[in-house]
């Protein structure tokens, strides 16, 4: 199945789970499995949250930044790939000068 982000309209979600300035979010929901692209303006960030149900895999398509996974900070760029497992937390932060871009897929979505 062709999953066609130019023809997904971008959300812009403010203060994302609690995190700071706006996310411009694209999201298709497929059964069970939500996957996203999404651009975070450089200060923004996606707040602390957990996934008590389901996992996420998040992978840096440009922009730097970082994430802060059980406690530890964890540097990305472009070509990292997160990954928050079942029942632990994490954040976004764009770091850099740039717009963070990254691709993120939840399984099993609530």
């Amino acid at each position: 199945m062709l999953l066609d982000f130019a023809k997904i309209p971008v959300e812009p979600v403010a203060n994302m789970r609690g995190g700071q300035g706006t996310v411009l979010l694209q999201k298709t929901v497929q059964g069970p499995v939500k996957v996203m692209r999404g651009v975070l303006p450089p200060g923004a960030t996606i707040g602390m949250h957990s996934h008590e149900t389901n996992c996420e895999v998040i992978y840096i398509l440009s922009g730097t930044g970082q994430v802060l996974c059980d406690g530890v900070q964890e540097p990305l760029g472009p070509g990292a790939c997160h990954y928050c497992p079942k029942g632990h937390g994490h954040s976004l932060q764009n770091t850099g000068p740039l717009p963070l871009e990254f691709f993120a897929v939840v399984p099993e979505a609530p």
